[in-house]
């Protein structure tokens, strides 16, 4: 079991919603991974490697809703810089979205 934490330590972790507006294969990454472009509404576009290669193709995510944290620090990953964290979730055939069941106007955060 992780340890506890307060209402207010989840309340720093920005969790929002964004739509796929451009993804392609990062070809510099070390580990097969895209690269993706997300609006996230007030927060604006961020982009991110993420190493979903395995289930999604690129021309598959274009225009789908994703969930992102969007408030750690930017990652150098080879000449990228991910500027958000998609979430998943890990499997044996590779890393599932987390998935909105129905339209969330982009930038909502998660509650």
């Amino acid at each position: 079991m992780s340890d506890t934490i307060s209402w207010a330590d989840f309340e720093k972790v920005v969790i929002a919603v964004g739509t796929i507006v451009r993804a392609e294969h990062n070809e510099t990454a070390r580990k097969p991974a895209l690269k993706v472009w997300a609006d996230f509404g007030v927060y604006g576009e961020k982009k991110s490697s993420a190493q979903i290669a395995d289930l999604y193709a690129p021309e598959e995510l274009v225009g789908r809703q994703i969930v992102g944290v969007i408030n750690f620090p930017p990652k150098q990953i080879g000449p990228f810089l991910s500027e958000f964290l998609l979430t998943g979730f890990p499997t044996d055939a590779g890393v599932v979205l987390t998935a909105v069941e129905r339209p969330v106007p982009n930038g909502t955060r998660l509650a």
